[in-house]
């Protein structure tokens, strides 16, 4: 009942703060997967020519959200009837004060039906963006009917849409109810879209962006990996086009675009070799464009360290089974398993492929593991869920500088105490 309250508040907050200032621009994110790798490719854009505000962090449910749109922070003590005072008393006081922003980019995140549909109640946003339609905490939205009914809404209830043509299947398209949608991706199907000329690890993609309201391509360089992080950077170009940036604007906006923390994120390993740091989140789809990245890549040897993927629900076992069945021996010297389901489920049926499998309760161990097999130039992907999983600290094992820790997720003195116990009950 307590947070109920301070929800119904901070969304009135909001509300207020929004009509007060009304020129200020939304621009949300929602997708089963790619939210924060959107937002802040978004951000990085528009932040060209605008004062952008952006949390950098997932602040994206019912009372985190409301406190990023208004730039004020998380509360530490939840609980504290004081604490929550002077969040509303700073909300107030941006209310009063002249603006300070001239585009605020949020991800809206949902875990069960109806959370996004909720937000409609106090937001009207000038541009959502859909990034994805995958298997997502499938044990409350059970079938991918649900879910695509979840995350389209946002669609439905922005002034204007933008749908990823690539990673949402056309079939959703009927839960549409706006008339003002586009598409963005890497296919030319898409009214947004890259022809890649040229990859490299160091470089990244260089290639033209092309879109029906512009007169010609735009000449660029995107320094980040794997065609679905490329996505992500579509739907950035195309809505700093439609805030009515100029293409000189947006290339420069496209040149700062770096990996976030834990999402398809490069670093050194020992033995010089290459790691995917892809260890924020795990889900099929995800793990699919990653498998798919890794595959592009040359090297000697290429290693996968798949964690189990959380929040699957019923359909854990089949999910888990088809990214086993994603993993090829000609592409794959080793499939390492981290937790239980992706042993019961993900390394049979890697096995069943003629892949070298091993599997883990742990991440420190799989890290060990991989510091024993990896050969002088590897590449190895790094993937997996957070809760109990916790794939990074494989990573961590087989970094070649151990300052690199700060670059991986879930560092912070008390995550790391959250790891610490988690690891130790399970020794």
């Amino acid at each position: 009942m307590f947070s109920k309250i301070i929800q119904i508040k901070l969304e009135s907050l909001v509300k207020r703060y929004l009509a007060k200032h009304s020129d200020i621009k939304l621009v949300v994110v929602a997708g089963s997967v790619g939210k924060t790798t959107t937002k802040v490719a978004i951000a990085t854009i528009l932040s060209q020519s605008f004062r952008v505000r952006l949390h950098e962090g997932n602040h994206n449910s019912e009372l985190s959200a409301p406190l990023a749109i208004l730039g004020i922070d998380y509360p530490d003590k939840i609980r504290s009837v004081g604490a929550w005072i002077n969040v509303f008393r700073a909300a107030k006081e941006r209310i009063k004060s002249p603006t300070d922003v001239d585009i605020i980019v949020q991800e809206l995140g949902s875990d069960r039906i109806g959370q996004i549909a909720h937000y409609r109640k106090y937001l009207r946003p000038d541009i959502g963006v859909v990034t994805a339609i995958s298997p997502e905490h499938m044990e409350f939205f059970e079938t991918m009917e649900n879910v695509a009914k979840e995350e389209m809404g946002v669609a439905n209830f922005s002034k204007q849409a933008l749908i990823n043509r690539d990673d949402i299947d056309g079939e959703y398209a009927r839960h549409l109810t706006n008339a003002d949608v586009s598409t963005y991706g890497t296919s030319a199907t898409a009214e947004y879209h890259f022809i890649s000329q040229d990859f490299s690890l160091k470089d990244g993609y260089k290639g033209q962006f092309i879109a029906s309201d512009l007169d010609k391509p735009v000449e660029v360089s995107v320094q980040i990996v794997g065609e679905h992080s490329l996505r992500s950077v579509v739907a950035a170009f195309a809505v700093g086009l439609k805030m009515g940036m100029d293409a000189k604007s947006i290339a420069k906006g496209l040149a700062a675009i770096t990996a976030v923390p834990g999402r398809m994120n490069i670093l050194r390993g020992i033995k010089n070799s290459i790691l995917i740091d892809d260890t924020y989140n795990s889900s099929p789809l995800a793990v699919k464009s990653s498998l798919q990245t890794l595959y592009q890549l040359s090297a000697p040897q290429r290693i996968a360290v798949l964690g189990s993927m959380n929040e699957l629900g019923a359909s854990s076992a089949e999910e888990h089974k088809k990214v086993g069945e994603l993993c090829y021996p000609n592409e794959l010297a080793w499939v390492i398993t981290v937790g239980d389901e992706a042993e019961k489920y993900l390394a049979p049926a890697a096995k069943a492929n003629g892949c070298q499998v091993k599997s883990f309760k742990t991440a420190v161990a799989a890290g060990g593991f991989v510091r024993g097999v990896i050969e002088t130039g590897s590449i190895v992907l790094f993937k997996g869920s957070q809760g109990g999983i916790y794939v990074e600290e494989a990573l961590k094992v087989v970094l070649q500088s151990a300052a690199d820790d700060i670059k991986l997720v879930r560092q912070t003195p008390a995550w790391i105490k959250t790891k610490t116990e988690f690891f130790s009950n399970l020794s």
